[in-house]
């Protein structure tokens, strides 16, 4: 069904007849009784679970006998044991039965290599062993961590027709097998058909949302779920937290924060992580910090979400102050805490000493550098104005650079003025990505700074005759209980009017400080004044405009944007948050910016 190479069936790598010692032995029954007791009580020893089998070898026990090799092949799988060792007592066995194929489906779907699994089933079918009600909750296990969702569609097919779509665990396991695979409206109208839904069901769903870039799903549905009197567990919870952190949804985090209070789940390190991480990717660093100090139980995975969650909100030095404090704990730091150190050391302009945690990392922990390491290296250099140097630095390096390293490049050309590098740059980009609408507008900002208009309208129309769209940008904003969405020059909300009053209101101010807009980089050969008009009504403008009419005064304000902010937008919400007095948090996409008195935690590069 799956696949065409079936399962090996192995030699037996024990005795399947007695032993010819001289000494007299219990009858068989009472053997193979008591290995079923003793593998029924053996606990989670893996040890005592090798010590039976060696008791079973030298007393001649028969393994190849369904009974006995069905208990020991579940008590291995329920064990985590390799899945070589159930496999060799599997193919000796003489006619398995259901139970045992789907323990070893199970044993593989849990594994790392969930593979087998799939070419277990059609091996079974092919051995006239009809699948159970267990049977396809483990197959679908399987394919959700292929995120095959062909093969999927086909277990689908197949559970229907046998029977078995109404079985809730069933159900269940199509609606994370559909997550898995990114097909979350394929899951929701799977959990729309079901007539009776648990706290499971409801989890796979919200995840399923959170995860494939659906936060606002994710929340709507959760809101369903208190009407429907389902009480959220730890699951929905870290489901719930990402949905927030997606969105910059700080307040509705809070609440679920809470909620965990409330129900008893702050001792819970997994929930608490997830916590941490919530607040550190909301821009609420203080925040962050109160959770990480309160944790009764922390994990390497504490201190790389605060480290990391330090040095992207433009907190460097404390970044690097955290890590050290963890070194002086003795945990070992991971990949994912060398990107924090790595980003920090950027950030503060640190290049030498980047350089020898880049060292550290390898000879001291036996970390081998992925793509996202060699990345902020890059990273690293272009901020330092190195921009030569961060290509050399992509030249020899071991991996092949991705589309990201060569983006990182032609933004440091966009923003230190290297025209012919950032071309390469771009070049590179074409070939990895040629749909990214982003690198076509960073290019036509280099352009546009050397007054070279002509490659400007060139790149245009290059880029409409290869069909690429521009992504339009919007920033989201949160208050009173609701996420707010603008776009550009939007007028879609109720009090526009007002809003686009305050934007004016904004700009007058402004202008008294001393505020010119950067009209450089704006896409168009068009006459000054237009320039300026186009540059009033962007997004995060508007969202900031809104926040400042519905907030009270002094209020932080909080902002996620899709693209990267531009340099007229980042000019004016500087100069904003010193003459509105306002601590205005920007998450764009590359990175924060906390905006405060006239200044920029980016340090004016982004």
């Amino acid at each position: 069904m799956f696949s065409k190479h079936p399962l090996p069936r192995t030699s037996c790598f024990y005795s399947t007849t007695p032993p010819t010692s001289s000494s007299p032995h219990k009858p068989e029954s009472l053997l193979v009784k008591k290995c079923i007791f003793l593998l029924q009580n053996c606990g989670s020893s893996k040890l005592k679970l090798r010590q039976i089998h060696a008791f079973s070898i030298r007393n001649g026990v028969p393994l190849n006998d369904p009974d006995i090799g069905k208990h020991l092949i579940y008590s291995l799988v329920s064990l985590s044991a390799p899945m070589s060792y159930p496999h060799n007592i599997f193919s000796c066995i003489r006619s398995s039965n259901v139970f045992t194929w789907n323990t070893m489906i199970r044993g593989y779907a849990e594994s790392e290599s969930p593979e087998p699994a799939l070419q277990l089933y059609r091996q079974m079918r092919a051995s006239c062993i009809q699948p159970d009600t267990h049977t396809y909750p483990f197959l679908l296990k399987a394919v959700a961590k292929l995120a095959d969702v062909r093969i999927g569609e086909i277990v689908h097919s197949t559970v229907i027709r046998n029977g078995y779509d109404s079985l809730a665990f069933v159900q269940n396991s199509l609606l994370h097998m559909y997550a898995a695979c990114g097909l979350v409206d394929s899951a929701h109208k799977a959990f729309e058909l079901m007539s009776e839904r648990d706290i499971v069901a409801w989890n796979s769903v919200i995840n399923g949302f959170a995860l494939n870039g659906k936060p606002n799903e994710a929340l709507t549905l959760f809101r369903e779920m208190g009407l429907e009197g389902v009480k959220p567990d730890g699951y929905t919870v870290l489901s719930l937290l990402s949905a927030c952190a997606e969105l910059g949804a700080l307040a509705l985090g809070r609440r679920v924060h809470i909620y965990m209070v409330k129900v008893g789940l702050t001792d819970n390190l997994h929930v608490n992580n997830a916590l941490l991480d919530f607040y550190a990717k909301c821009g609420s660093i203080r925040e962050a910090r109160k959770v990480f100090d309160e944790m009764k139980e922390r994990n390497a995975v504490s201190w790389s979400s605060l480290i990391v969650g330090l040095a992207v909100n433009g907190f460097g030095e404390e970044a690097l102050e955290l890590f050290k404090e963890m070194e002086t704990e003795e945990l070992v730091p991971s990949e994912v805490t060398f990107i924090g150190v790595l980003y920090a050391c950027s950030h503060c302009g640190m290049v030498d000493e980047g350089f020898s945690y880049f060292k550290r990392m390898k000879e001291k922990y036996g970390i081998v550098p992925k793509i996202e390491h060699h990345g902020c290296i890059v990273d690293l250099l272009s901020r330092a104005g190195l921009v030569k140097e961060a290509y050399q630095y992509i030249r020899n390096m071991p991996l092949q650079p991705n589309a990201v390293i060569w983006r990182t490049l032609l933004g440091a050309c966009a923003m230190h003025g290297h025209l012919t590098l950032g071309e390469y740059a771009r070049a590179q980009v074409l070939k990895l990505e040629p749909g990214y609408s982003g690198d076509y507008v960073l290019l036509s900002n280099l352009y546009a700074s050397e007054q070279r208009w002509s490659d400007v309208h060139v790149l245009r129309r290059k880029m409409l005759s290869d069909g690429v769209q521009k992504i339009p940008g919007y920033s989201l904003v949160e208050f009173g209980n609701h996420v707010y969405e603008f776009l550009m020059g939007d007028r879609s909300h109720p009090q526009s009017d007002q809003i686009y009053a305050m934007l004016a209101e904004i700009t007058k101010r402004l202008r008294l400080e001393g505020y010119a807009p950067h009209t450089e980089n704006v896409l168009a050969d068009i006459e000054e004044e237009e320039k300026e008009n186009a540059l009033s009504y962007h997004s995060e403008k508007i969202a900031v405009a809104f926040m400042l009419l519905k907030t009270a005064p002094g209020t932080p304000i909080r902002i996620v944007k899709n693209l990267r902010i531009c340099a007229d937008c980042h000019l004016a919400i500087k100069l904003t948050s010193k003459v509105f007095e306002r601590e205005i948090i920007v998450r764009d996409q590359s990175r924060f910016h906390h905006f405060r008195d006239g200044f920029c935690s980016c340090g004016d590069y982004w």
